[in-house]
């Protein structure tokens, strides 16, 4: 394509640097630019394009006072003096919108954000693709690169041995989860009668209100979404799917994750196309309370109207059909009774990531620390089986129990999962915990605390590390600003420690008592990505408190895991309070209890003491 001869004329005082930007890539792609000196009146501005002829004229225009009328001048003086039939003209600027431009008679408009290759496109007459096309996600890997070497071998050596311990406690145990999961396995196998007496099988492993529900008896805040409503949703969601990066470099860590559980599948499909148009790379999926205090999965594509979305084989595939294959997916089992079925459906619908940790499950989480063992157990063997990674969160933190104790009990699951041949994923807390608000460890500010956890991982084994969830949990307050401002000075501390991944909020998501909004995700994405644009390869730096607590955090891990090696097992240990006392926090959760059989034992019975 010849250069065409462009003209830039400012009509600002001093605000010109969009037209610089512009005159930089339109030279750079062989044009002849003359860009006209700020201030000049439109009466000069078309006295210039009589002298120079040019095949584009680009005007600028960012002060808004008197914008319409200026303009409007400008385009009746080159309609007057003739040059509108063999000019394209086009106006740009903080104070113009292109439905301005067009009203003035201008042949484009260009508003605040607009990347300079539209104006190259514009002169040249071609489409816009550069800068503002979705682009395609690549997955990042969060395992790739680690080792799992341990660094710190003391405490290796006593994670590993609780470990051992913990799966040959396990060897013969089984529970109605299990015995699902194995089931589900089969279902997915089989065919015609043998699926109707697999599924009879199954129903008697269930809870009364969900065997209820997979025959068909909806609760009434409970609505199953027709075919021809799923299907309408997923032609409307196909469309907007796309990605753009929160930054410049898309490969940047640490990789964006958001949760979803408005209840509706739908809702939360499209919340995800939303999230990951403005730059989400990943979502976690939470599923109602209720669902794990209760044996078994209904089945269909369910809306629920109270917290969380249903974990039903439908509700998945819908989910991953309609929010696309290219982003990071995240289905958690990790708390109730359906664990290791869980797993199974998230590998079967194609989950990218699950979440097990029996220690915050059964602590914080409410069920039975002796069921969720032996659930987890097979859960981390099943995370194996498929290749699929879990996270091993501390979220017993959020009820008051210790970080050292909390980071100590993920360490046992880690090292479980590594003896099993999975792939686990740390989970710290970045949040203010009731244990910082009463020893004063983020009275000063919110960095060293968090830095220590992350330091004190670095330290300990060579795995990578995903704080959450979300990052400035109890940081947050109802006012939209402070919460994304919050979000993204965490995001930029994580970003700053070399994170793999982070797990964010919506600015209403914590206060919202009610539906989060999808545009309080887009709130976030954006702080998220300006923090990351403020800081590029700069980075926040705790303090040298940071490197003590560390230190602390360090020998109060290895004190509590030699005190859990005193008792008969991991599974003691946790009953004991070892890894978080009620005093501190950590209640034994009573969900399940008594569902866990032994082989060669007479029915069901418990192992441990309570």
């Amino acid at each position: 394509m010849p250069g065409k001869r462009v003209l830039l004329a400012p009509l600002d005082p001093v605000h010109d640097v969009g037209l610089k930007l512009i005159k930089k890539q339109l030279e750079g792609q062989g044009h002849r630019v003359t860009l006209l000196s700020p201030d000049l009146t439109p009466e000069e501005v078309t006295r210039a394009a009589l002298a120079e002829h040019p095949d584009a004229l680009l005007v600028s225009r960012t002060v808004g006072y008197e914008a319409a009328e200026l303009l409007a001048r400008l385009a009746d003086l080159l309609d007057g003096a003739g040059l509108r039939p063999r000019m394209r003209v086009a106006v740009g600027g903080m104070a113009v919108r292109p439905e301005l431009a067009a009203e003035m008679g201008y042949d484009a408009g260009f508003g605040p954000g607009t990347p300079p290759q539209a104006a190259v496109a514009f002169v040249e007459g071609t489409p816009l693709t550069a800068g503002e096309e979705a682009l395609t996600l690549q997955k990042p890997g969060l395992c790739a690169g680690y080792g799992y070497g341990w660094k710190d071998a003391p405490i290796g050596d006593l994670a590993r041995e609780l470990a051992r311990g913990f799966i040959a406690w396990g060897e013969g145990a089984t529970t109605p989860g299990t015995r699902r999961a194995a089931l589900v396995q089969a279902m997915a196998r089989a065919g015609g009668s043998d699926l109707r007496h697999l599924e009879e099988e199954y129903l008697q492993l269930c809870s009364p209100e969900v065997a209820a529900m997979r025959q068909g008896e909806l609760p009434s805040h409970c609505r199953l979404i027709g075919p021809e409503e799923g299907e309408r949703a997923l032609e409307v969601l196909a469309r907007g799917r796309g990605w753009h990066p929160l930054v410049r470099t898309p490969d940047r860590r640490p990789v964006v994750f958001v949760q979803y559980g408005t209840g509706c599948p739908i809702m939360d499909a499209l919340h995800a196309v939303v999230a990951t148009r403005w730059g989400a790379q990943g979502t976690v999926h939470f599923d109602p309370a209720w669902s794990a205090r209760h044996e078994g999965l209904p089945r269909g594509l369910l809306s629920w109207s109270a917290d969380g979305t249903f974990y039903t084989p439908e509700n998945l595939r819908f989910f991953r059909q309609a929010a696309g294959t290219h982003l990071l997916w995240q289905v958690r089992a990790h708390r109730g009774l359906n664990t290791p079925e869980t797993v199974v459906w998230a590998a079967i619908t194609g989950a990218d990531l699950t979440k097990i940790n029996p220690v915050y499950g059964s602590l914080g989480g409410g069920t039975d620390p002796e069921r969720l063992l032996v659930d987890a157990l097979s859960a981390m063997r099943l995370a194996a089986s498929y290749g699929l990674p879990f996270d091993v969160v501390t979220n017993e933190e959020l009820g008051g129990v210790p970080a050292h104790k909390a980071i100590a009990g993920m360490l046992v699951v880690v090292a479980t999962g590594l003896e099993l041949g999975a792939r686990p994923i740390l989970q710290p807390l970045f949040c203010y915990s009731p244990e910082a608000m009463l020893e004063g460890y983020m009275d000063r500010d919110y960095v060293d605390w968090n830095a220590a956890k992350v330091i004190a991982l670095r330290r300990i084994i060579d795995a990578p590390v995903w704080p959450g969830a979300p990052i400035g949990f109890l940081t947050h307050t109802e006012e939209r600003v402070q919460s994304g401002v919050t979000t993204a000075l965490h995001a930029g501390l994580a970003a700053s420690l070399g994170v793999d991944a982070i797990t964010i909020a919506s600015t209403d998501e914590a206060y919202s008592r009610g539906p989060i909004s999808a545009a309080a995700r887009v709130d976030s994405l954006r702080a998220v990505g300006e923090a990351f644009r403020f800081l590029g390869e700069a980075a926040v730096s705790p303090t040298a408190r940071a490197e003590r607590l560390a230190e602390e955090l360090l020998g109060g891990v290895a004190a509590t895991l030699e005190t859990a090696l005193d008792h008969p097992s991991f599974c003691d240990a946790l009953y004991a309070g070892v890894f978080g006392s009620r005093e501190e926090g950590g209640n034994p959760g009573r969900a399940g209890r008594g569902t866990v059989s032994r082989s060669g034992g007479s029915g069901v019975s418990r192992v441990g003491s309570a």
